[in-house]
């Protein structure tokens, strides 16, 4: 037990001292390839929400951070990216849960787990914030009403 909680622990000290994301190349919907390190030299923060449309927490998490999006991106200059980990079974949903949902974030398809696993995401919603220099200085495992408040607060501790 002791083994598996230092392990842990040194995950996430080494991620969070990563002064960079990791590069992977992933696709947005339309078929347009993106680097994931360039999320990190946007100059701004970014909020990176891994999510799976079989996950019901992530969507609740994603449709919740519509109400504040406009507001973030306002007072903060944020830019908020949803990363699907669905596979090539279920890659095939992504648009339509987007699209009903009327998500007006970059959604990036990361079918092959490359990204996840970078980022030692273990399982979904899994939330980064970024600072303006592209270091993590928040995240968090899992979703509850209210999370967004929190991470409202990280976003005022980088002003």
């Amino acid at each position: 037990m002791k083994q598996v909680l230092f392990t842990l622990l040194c995950a996430v000290f080494t991620l969070g001292a990563t002064a960079q994301i990791p590069s992977v190349n992933l696709k947005d919907m339309n078929g347009k390839a993106m680097d994931t390190a360039s999320l990190a030299k946007t100059g701004k923060p970014v909020i990176i929400s891994f999510w799976a449309t079989w996950c019901s927490p992530c969507k609740r998490e994603l449709n919740n951070y519509m109400d504040y999006i406009e507001d973030w991106t306002e007072e903060f200059g944020v830019t908020l990216i949803a990363v699907s980990i669905d596979d090539q079974r279920t890659v095939g949903k992504v648009a339509g849960v987007v699209n009903s949902s009327e998500w007006e974030y970059q959604v990036l398809l990361d079918t092959n787990s490359d990204f996840k696993r970078a980022m030692q995401v273990t399982n979904v919603p899994h939330t980064f914030l970024l600072n303006a220099e592209g270091k993590i200085v928040w995240q968090n495992n899992n979703y509850s009403v209210g999370d967004e408040e929190e991470l409202h607060e990280q976003m005022e501790m980088l002003k």
